[in-house]
């Protein structure tokens, strides 16, 4: 329920603090005295059109604070949008603006989005006026205000529909990847074909590009070992420019005993150039230049390479292509089979989905009969005896809500067809056919603070009763506001407020405060006899009080 409303600079409203009560809070006040400016200023705090002119002449800037009790609907659209609130604190709204016609919306002191104000808004408070188009006139709300009312149950159609669509997809998707692959077989025969024959493997480029340079490092190594080879073991290489040194010392030393130590020497040169003679061998050995392998492993390394861009992808996924080309080309020869089972798949979905809904339209078309009985039943009261309501169900798309489209509709006068609400009924009528719908929606869920503007205009005597009786038992399982002009509708209220409007000859203020008994007494007699409250229209007041 709407807790208290604090508004700054709005229109003829200066400063006003309020605080409400549960129940049925009436207010009252002369034609003109502002009871609108109160109305536009909750709107404004509850996401309505922020225009510039709301803003008190004057005044740089206009606000608007309302506070609500914790309601869970409402707090699960801030969770929703991970708005912080605490169960145990009350739900504060504030909206502010400027003259320049820029407004900023808060909740619980937490910057909002307008389009976000609104929704939580609309779960705090129903606002209801002759010229509502909004609520129960709207036609794409039938539906959920008659399941809330039939207590309907939509888990179950809600898991048909999702499975109903994924099965959909799924067959939509099949088919579309068969014919796609069937329009492709020529080309996938063809490149699984190319890429069966030769073969490619992960890793396959770096195998080939480590092979190629390692042997071309090992055809320069070969070269340039031959060259050292030829120094150390050639026909003018050292070893053997050695060994006829040796022998022809070898001949002198045997005369000359002084150069048997050179002769020594060089025997240990030929040594150890031996040794080096065979290092030199096993090396060579171990980088044999193959000309013909270096030359099939480059032909493999760039024709792998070309082909990966011919299919502009990696090397290393030219493997992988293959794979997925292959299941591709076996798919259409296996698609036909897939698609049959798919689609009876999809058609036990649908057929699963359509029990459902046939179920629900059944619920639902009871439901109706049993609002009818009970809005019918609040008409005549309301001076509405001619008229007749019904709950359209008609066939309509397929949803997660079922396949019902649902209308509130309405006859006025005997014989005359049903039309929707707005159509064809007056300013009044509508009021009263909507307070009709209220009361037997009741207690099926809603806002927890409902409000009706001068529902009751046009309208007195019994009628008037009537809708403030019906005003008070909606009013005892939420809190309901109404302004009215019915002495019969203030009477039946639990708080009563009076706004009156008052002028210094310079500036013109709205001001608003809450009635005691005896005032309210006095109210309620001017509003029987007019400017001048006689004796009788105190006598009749105090009869309604007591009445009601």
């Amino acid at each position: 329920m709407l807790l208290s409303l604090s508004i700054r600079d709005v229109v003829l409203i200066e400063a006003l603090d309020l605080e409400f009560r549960a129940g049925l809070v009436v207010i009252t006040g002369e034609t003109g005295a502002g009871k609108s400016i109160l109305l536009d200023a909750l709107g404004l705090a509850l996401g309505d059109r922020a225009a510039s002119g709301l803003v008190r002449q004057g005044a740089a800037q206009a606000s608007v604070t309302a506070t609500f009790d914790y309601q869970p609907v409402a707090a699960a659209i801030l969770y929703q949008n991970d708005i912080e609130c605490d169960s145990s604190e009350p739900l504060i709204v504030r909206r502010t603006l400027k003259s320049d016609g820029k407004s900023r919306a808060f909740v619980n002191d937490q910057p909002v989005s307008g389009s976000l104000l609104r929704e939580f808004g609309a779960r705090l408070v129903e606002i209801h006026g002759q010229h509502d188009d909004r609520g129960l006139l709207a036609p794409t709300g039938h539906r959920a205000l008659l399941d809330i009312f039939g207590r309907i149950d939509l888990g179950h159609i809600a898991q048909a529909f999702t499975a109903m669509r994924a099965a959909d997809a799924a067959l939509n998707g099949a088919k579309t990847a068969l014919d796609d692959a069937t329009r492709d077989r020529d080309w996938l025969t063809h490149t699984v074909a190319e890429l069966d024959d030769f073969a490619p493997e992960p890793g396959e480029e770096e195998q080939l590009a480590d092979r190629r340079a390692t042997m071309q490092r090992g055809e320069r190594l070969s070269g340039e070992l031959g060259d050292i080879m030829a120094l150390v073991e050639g026909a003018d290489g050292a070893l053997s420019k050695l060994r006829a040194a040796a022998r022809a010392l070898d001949r002198v030393a045997r005369e000359h005993v002084s150069l048997a130590e050179a002769l020594a020497a060089v025997d240990r040169a030929i040594i150890e150039g031996t040794v080096a003679d065979e290092q030199l061998q096993r090396a060579a050995a171990l980088h044999v230049f193959d000309p013909a392998q270096l030359e099939d492993d480059e032909t493999r390394l760039f024709d792998l390479r070309a082909l990966a861009r011919k299919h502009r992808v990696a090397p290393d996924a030219l493997a992988a292509l293959a794979t997925d080309l292959r299941a591709r080309l076996n798919a259409i020869e296996e698609g036909g089979a897939g698609i049959d089972r798919l689609a009876a798949q999809a058609k036990a979905a649908r057929e699963a989905y359509r029990a459902a809904a046939e179920m629900l339209t059944k619920a639902r078309t009871v439901a109706a009969l049993r609002l009818d009985r009970a809005v019918a039943g609040e008409l005549a009261p309301l001076k509405l005896d001619a008229a007749r309501f019904r709950t359209a169900v008609a066939s309509g798309h397929d949803s997660e809500q079922g396949t019902d489209r649902v209308e509130f509709e309405i006859s006025t006068n005997p014989g005359a067809p049903f039309a929707p609400l707005t159509k064809i009924a007056s300013g009044g009528e509508l009021s009263r056919f909507i307070l009709a719908l209220k009361v037997a929606l009741a207690e099926e869920g809603g806002a927890g603070t409902m409000i009706f503007d001068e529902i009751d205009r046009g309208v007195g005597g019994a009628v008037a009763s009537a809708i403030g009786e019906r005003l008070a038992r909606l009013a005892d399982t939420r809190q309901v506001l109404v302004v009215t002009h019915s002495p019969q509708v203030a009477a039946r209220g639990g708080e009563h407020l009076l706004i009156a409007k008052n002028s210094d000859g310079l500036v013109t203020r709205t001001n608003l405060r809450t009635l005691d008994a005896e005032a309210r007494q006095e109210e309620i007699a001017r509003m029987l006899s007019g400017t001048h409250v006689t004796a009788e229209a105190r006598a009749q007041a105090a009869r309604l009080v007591e009445a009601a």
